[in-house]
């Protein structure tokens, strides 16, 4: 197969060993997953991961309604405000609601009084190293903290998410920020029937101590009686994907540069965001490059790298991890041609699903 870049290529035998993993904590814990729809919302691949997981969460009437019309079992809606006008829609399309704040809650109480209602709460803490992705940073909107105040309206919730791990790979971490969250929630916990611990736990990578963290998972599930819900996104996915870019040009100005036909600031934003570098296996060899997006912004920067052969016109590079707030996130600044997507199959063959022509530039402007 001889697909034109950018493509986003997602490997379902990489997929599969997170799901591997997200199935065998599932069955060692009693947790239940669901895909965070945030990170990751590429349907090609829902009809591989649904035997794996419990259904999806959502941050919007648009997720939720994607979760549950393309993932089915379990959807979660949540969005940090509901507006007047979606909120029978987004009942429509879930099983469980979960409302920011007691303000959210009892604005559309009533208006959801047919599905399970839940309310965030925010304990915090958190392991988020960026001030910009801290839910629990000073004067955050996400959740409520009071628990007099939340008491007050247990009658009209019966559980509970609390989303503070961020991109937190230390279980140790993890168990500290929890035994936290059950001293400054507990009585909120023990009359509750569910608890959804959010994402951001790595616990599909590598060395991860994934028993002792189904033994903490199940410990807490027993001591508060609760259905526990981990919302796994980069989780999920992680090292499952890259980006394939083809190199459109080379010169020198003051270091080697390589100019690529793809872009970060339309295609892999979060690395902008976030002032991150991509990431490129082996990176190793005697010949350095700074590999460049083709957009008119002058920070377009996938990062360093080091290459076994000098770059020319026409090379392939591909980009890793390029699954998890990447394609939820990207757009079509300067135009810059949209990547395909595409799937290996666990045979090995190569599947396009899609591909973006002019028309789709087009719509999405007016």
């Amino acid at each position: 197969m001889s697909l034109t870049t950018p493509y986003y290529l997602i490997d379902k035998s990489k997929l599969l060993a997170n799901m591997e993993k997200v199935a065998l904590l599932r069955e060692i814990s009693g947790a239940k997953a669901l895909l965070a729809l945030k990170c990751f919302a590429t349907w090609s691949v829902f009809d591989f991961m649904r035997d794996y997981m419990d259904g999806t969460t959502s941050s919007s009437l648009n997720e939720v309604r994607l979760g549950h019309e393309r993932f089915g079992k379990e959807t979660h809606a949540y969005s940090v405000a509901y507006a007047d006008y979606e909120i029978d829609e987004v009942v429509s399309h879930a099983d469980k609601i979960i409302f920011n704040s007691i303000g959210q809650l009892d604005r559309f109480a009533d208006r959801a009084a047919g599905i399970v209602r839940g309310m965030r709460l925010n304990p915090g803490i958190s392991s988020s190293s960026f001030d910009l992705a801290d839910p629990a940073r000073p004067f955050s909107r996400l959740g409520e903290w009071d628990v007099r105040q939340v008491e007050a309206v247990m009658d009209r919730v019966s559980g509970f998410m609390i989303h503070n791990n961020c991109e937190n790979g230390d279980f140790d971490l993890f168990d500290r920020m929890l035994g936290t969250i059950e001293e400054r929630f507990a009585p909120l916990l023990k009359k509750a029937e569910w608890v959804s611990l959010g994402g951001g736990i790595h616990f599909t990578g590598e060395n991860y101590p994934l028993e002792q963290f189904a033994e903490r998972l199940k410990r807490f599930a027993g001591d508060y009686g609760v259905q526990v819900y981990l919302e796994p996104g980069e989780a999920s996915i992680t090292k499952s994907t890259t980006l394939e870019v083809t190199v459109l040009d080379t010169l020198n100005n003051g270091k080697d540069l390589a100019i690529v036909d793809s872009s970060i600031e339309a295609h892999m934003l979060d690395l902008l965001i976030y002032r991150e570098s991509a990431k490129l296996s082996p990176n190793k060899g005697p010949h350095r490059y700074m590999v460049c997006g083709k957009s008119c912004l002058a920070g377009d920067i996938f990062g360093e790298f080091a290459f076994e052969q000098q770059l020319k016109v026409g090379d392939r590079i591909s980009i890793q991890d390029a699954a998890g707030y990447t394609m939820v996130k990207k757009n079509w600044f300067n135009g810059v041609k949209m990547p395909a997507i595409a799937i290996r199959e666990l045979d090995g063959s190569i599947n396009t699903v899609r591909e973006f022509t002019y028309a789709d530039y087009e719509t999405s402007l007016s």
